[in-house]
């Protein structure tokens, strides 16, 4: 054991879940952390950014384009509250984000004394607006809630998480182990009936269509394999966008996808809400059945499937892949009927100028590995429906939230999280005036993002 302050508790257990960058703003309250952190700077980077909502933003594009924990951290009250937005995104684009944050002093919180960055319930705040979030009072709890956030962050539906602790806290030492990285939950287990079931139903389809979000960004093969088992076409909004390459013969496009639609007898919507079809298209095949597979029980709720399988899109998938197998023999290849559905909606899309002529030059000098962040704008828009993408994380979106002025910030942490990679940012003259000011911490740590 060893005698620490829960500012070093916290720093050393950002680097056992290998964590290798933080993005903030130093502040009184979180001076003794910002201490422990700059002692970590061998394994921990420390990107210190003009506003508490670049500081959020960033950390969620680092996660987005990476899989991996995004960790920033900001003084409490007005700070936690500006990055709020930046919360907001990462809870709706199920991605997993830290913020670490303080309060005030210990003996004064609750009392209503006015006390600097006070408000009336700050965890409760901080609750509203993760998945989980918990107040650390004392050094010798800080191993253990640390460890229950990169759990609750990883653990099924991956979402933002919060810790705090007050002014007095963070400086304050004990004797204290810091325990190995925090695995995530194990996914559950695809029920065998459930499985067997989709897959006779699925099997029965003569026209089924595949709908991937964000859920399946770690799914990518075992799609893939389902779509050539089954010779149905893969379509995505925005979350789950390069899941299938979009210059694959059974990839389509939302436009090209709305053609093949009113001959769509099944739906199989993996790691999905399913909202272009149920909130924007919202006609649906007469006879049509759905199949959705989420790790996330509530989501047949929320939005009841013929039959759902809560699973991890993964395991999920090549569960059905392994059940379909017996049941179906090689299909007729029919690339060619989905490129003509592409071909079409293409040549309607030319009538949408100027964006789309915008991003078939970004796509064109864009690398095919670069990322694409888009914006609240009408290029970001476009882009939606019709930036080809190929491969998964690669194209950064805000998901439902739709918060204007996320997209250059984002973008900035796109580019720490894949320095080797081209960053491309879209912005409308609004959205981009939100953080501006985050030009200068472009500039001071060298954040190359066109």
């Amino acid at each position: 054991m060893s005698r620490l302050t829960t500012g070093e508790i916290i720093a050393e257990t950002l680097v056992q879940n290998d964590v290798d960058t933080v993005f903030g703003i130093p502040g009184a309250h979180m001076y003794d952390f910002n201490d422990a952190l700059a002692r970590q700077s061998e394994n921990i980077r420390f990107i210190h950014t003009r506003h508490e909502q670049g500081a959020g933003y960033m950390a969620y594009g680092y996660a987005r384009s990476s899989g991996k924990p995004g960790v920033y951290t900001v003084v409490p009250g007005p700070g936690l509250l500006n990055s709020g937005a930046a919360l907001c995104t990462a809870y709706g684009a199920n991605t997993p984000v830290m913020c670490i944050t303080g309060n005030i002093m210990s003996d004064l919180i609750g009392q209503g004394r006015g006390q600097l960055h006070e408000l009336p319930d700050h965890l409760a705040t901080l609750r509203g607006l993760t998945k989980w979030a918990e107040r650390i009072n004392h050094p010798t709890e800080a191993p253990q809630v640390m460890g229950e956030a990169f759990r609750q962050m990883l653990s099924g539906r991956p979402r933002p998480v919060g810790v705090e602790a007050p002014w007095d806290v963070f400086g304050m030492a004990a004797e204290v182990e810091v325990g190995a990285a925090t695995a995530a939950d194990p996914a559950p287990t695809p029920d065998p009936d459930g499985i067997a079931a989709a897959a006779k139903m699925i099997a029965a389809a003569k026209n089924p269509m595949i709908m991937v979000g964000g859920g399946a960004l770690d799914a990518a093969a075992e799609v893939q394999a389902l779509a050539r088992l089954l010779q149905a076409p893969v379509t995505a909004h925005r979350g789950g966008k390069g899941v299938m390459p979009e210059d694959d013969g059974l990839a389509l496009l939302p436009p090209a996808a709305w053609k093949f639609w009113p001959e769509c007898d099944l739906l199989i919507g993996i790691g999905s809400r399913l909202e272009m079809q149920h909130f924007r298209w919202r006609w649906f095949p007469e006879g049509l059945k759905t199949v959705r597979i989420d790790i996330d029980p509530t989501e047949f709720v929320r939005l009841k499937p013929d039959l759902g399988v809560v699973a991890d899109a993964e395991e999920g998938t090549q569960a059905l892949i392994d059940a379909l197998s017996s049941l179906i023999g090689a299909r007729a290849d029919r690339t060619d009927e989905y490129r003509a559905h592409a071909a079409a909606a293409a040549e309607a899309l030319t009538a949408v100028q100027p964006q789309q002529g915008y991003l078939e030059v970004i796509r064109e000098v864009l690398p095919r590995d670069g990322f694409f962040v888009e914006e609240v704008s009408q290029v970001g828009f476009t882009a939606r429906m019709c930036f080809p993408v190929y491969a998964p994380r690669q194209y950064v979106t805000c998901g439902y939230q739709d918060n204007l002025g996320f997209g250059f910030n984002t973008a900035l942490g796109v580019k720490v999280a894949n320095p080797d990679k081209a960053v491309i940012s879209v912005s409308g003259d609004g959205g981009f005036m939100f953080g501006m000011q985050e030009l200068a911490t472009a500039v001071h740590h060298r954040i190359n993002v066109v």
